[in-house]
């Protein structure tokens, strides 16, 4: 009983799995946050310049 947990301790196939998960959750993050942020300034500049033409 005691030796198959730990074989299910040092089990890591899927280790890669999770990293890319959570590569692609600080992925995603850090576009919605940049989007937040400078949304309202991109969403001017294009304004101001279809003004301007």
């Amino acid at each position: 009983m005691i030796s198959s947990i730990r074989c299910l301790t040092r089990d890591e196939r899927g280790a890669t799995l999770v990293e890319y998960g959570v590569l692609l959750m600080l992925v995603a993050l850090a576009a919605i946050v940049a989007i937040t942020v400078f949304g309202g300034a991109v969403s001017n500049m294009y304004t101001n310049a279809s003004s301007d033409v």
